[in-house]
C-alpha cells in the first residue's frame, strides 16, 4: 500500500479541490441565480484537474522513481490515481448534493424545463443524485485515463545512458 501513497494522497487532494470548486460555484450563484451559465464555467475545472494530474505524476517521478519515469510507470500511477478518484467520487457527489448545494437538482431541473431543453420527465430522470453519482464515476474513469496517458507522456524521463552523458566514465 505504501507504494501507492502518492496516488492516494493526490486522489484525496483532487477530491478536496473538487469540493472547494463546488463551494465556489455555489457562492458565485452558478447553482441558482446564474444557473444558465453553470455548464460553461464548470468546464474550467478541467484545467484544474489536468494540473492536479501533472503535479501528481511529477510527485511520483521525483519522489518514487528518483527523477526518472517511463510512460508505462507514469500511466500506471495515473491509472491508480484515477481509480482513487473514482472510488471517492460517490462520497464527493453525496457531500456536494446533500450538504453544499441541496437545491441544485431542483434548480437545474426547473431551468432545463423552462429553457425548453428537456421535458419535466427527462429532467427528473437526468438531474438526480443516483444519476450524478454514476456520471461522476464514469466521467472520472474516462477523462482520468486519458489525462493520465497524456500527463505520463509529458512527464516521462528516461534514465540516461552513462555512455551518452558528458563527463562520466563508462563502466568497465
Amino acid at each position: 500500500m505504501s507504494k501507492y501513497r502518492i496516488e492516494i494522497k493526490w486522489a484525496i487532494i483532487f477530491s478536496v479541490v473538487m469540493i472547494l470548486w463546488m463551494i465556489g460555484e455555489k457562492l458565485f450563484g452558478l447553482h441558482d441565480e446564474y444557473i444558465s451559465e453553470h455548464a460553461f464555467y464548470t468546464s474550467f475545472f478541467a484545467i484544474v484537474a489536468i494540473g492536479i494530474y501533472l503535479f501528481a505524476l511529477y510527485d511520483k517521478r521525483k519522489n518514487f522513481h528518483n527523477g526518472f519515469m517511463s510512460w508505462k510507470e507514469g500511466f500506471k500511477a495515473g491509472a491508480i490515481l484515477t481509480l482513487g478518484i473514482v472510488i471517492l467520487s460517490p462520497f464527493v457527489q453525496l457531500l456536494i448534493s446533500q450538504v453544499i448545494t441541496p437545491e441544485y437538482f431542483r434548480n437545474i431541473t426547473e431551468y432545463s424545463v423552462q429553457a425548453g431543453e428537456m421535458t419535466r420527465e427527462e429532467a427528473d430522470t437526468y438531474f438526480n443524485l443516483k444519476n450524478y453519482i454514476i456520471q461522476s464515476m464514469v466521467w472520472a474513469a474516462i477523462t482520468g485515463l486519458i489525462t493520465a496517458a497524456i500527463a505520463a507522456l509529458i512527464l516521462r524521463r528516461k534514465v540516461p545512458n552513462p555512455h551518452q552523458v558528458k563527463g562520466t566514465t563508462p563502466y568497465r
